[in-house]
């Protein structure tokens, strides 16, 4: 279920050398000479080769007014996920990008905006279900939550207290797929009760997603949520509860996926804490964190 039209370039290889983005072909990527690629975070040739036509086709290309572009898009993306993967400020991008930091800032914004960045993270995910053996489009979902802490750069406005996790900051709701990918993320103040934040989630999940049916969830999300989610959405929320002659560690069935996936988020330092002073900005770096993981399982299947 693509997002937006999708406009995929094809017959010129993809190299170290001659990079085969709209930038390059169509604007003044090529003014530059080829960036090296030192970074763990920087796309190999693979990982170019599928994330590439999925890009948003610009609308200069086609009439609309604007610049050609002046930047390699490669470049653009490995300079976006070095921020999400290492967590440092835009102001301090490596200068081997050769772009400005406010460049690839208002490219980010823009992208997401635009719900560009959504329309790729869905592709993708579609991408690694298919190779997976599975359909495109799940049938099942699993919610949970997590409190980060947030920055001095988070206002006061967005930001709360979490009396449960004693964490004062952000809290992301995400819904995931039975195999772990991201359906939706939703951040809220971190002083918004778990079944109030599901409620904004699950609104998104049924707009987004048709053939979902049930969902798993843990025991915050019992009570009045089940009951509103069956009349309103057609959802149901069955409850996977610890058991409770249990101590320590257990796998919960079902529960399991959903914190796999808070831990692979949670691998990407911009991740780790929140900075953002907008909440979308934060829900764009999540979905930037799963680009980076679904692009590298599908260039290993390829």
């Amino acid at each position: 279920m693509s997002f937006y039209s999708a406009n995929i370039i094809a017959g010129i290889p993809i190299t170290e050398t001659r990079c085969a983005c709209v930038a390059c072909r169509f604007g003044h990527g090529t003014d530059r000479p080829p960036r090296q690629r030192r970074y763990t975070c920087d796309a190999t040739d693979a990982e170019w080769a599928v994330l590439a036509p999925l890009l948003p086709w610009p609308s200069w290309l086609d009439g609309g007014g604007g610049h050609p572009e002046k930047y390699c898009r490669r470049s653009v993306i490995d300079a976006i996920c070095y921020v999400v993967d290492n967590g440092i400020k835009w102001r301090n991008l490596p200068t081997d990008y050769e772009i400005p930091w406010r460049t690839v800032h208002a490219i980010f914004t823009r992208w997401n905006r635009a719900g560009f960045t959504l329309a790729v993270h869905n592709d993708l995910r579609e991408r690694v279900r298919l190779a997976e053996g599975r359909a495109a489009e799940p049938t099942v979902a699993v919610i949970d939550s997590q409190s980060v802490r947030a920055a001095e750069t988070v206002g006061s406005a967005s930001r709360g207290w979490d009396a449960g996790k004693k964490v004062a900051g952000r809290k992301r709701h995400v819904l995931v797929d039975s195999i772990g990918l991201l359906l939706v993320v939703v951040v809220t103040a971190a002083s918004v009760q778990d079944r109030d934040g599901a409620r904004t989630a699950l609104t998104l999940l049924r707009d987004w997603f048709e053939k979902i049916i049930l969902i798993w969830a843990d025991g915050a999300y019992a009570g009045k949520l089940v009951t509103w989610a069956k009349c309103t959405l057609g959802y149901t929320i069955e409850i996977v509860k610890r058991s409770d002659t249990t101590t320590g560690f257990e796998v919960i069935p079902r529960r399991w996926v959903v914190e796999r996936t808070l831990a692979w988020i949670f691998q990407h330092r911009r991740c780790v804490r929140d900075y953002e002073r907008l909440l979308e900005h934060h829900e764009a770096m999540v979905q930037w964190a799963m680009i980076i993981l679904m692009r590298r399982r599908l260039a290993r299947a390829k």
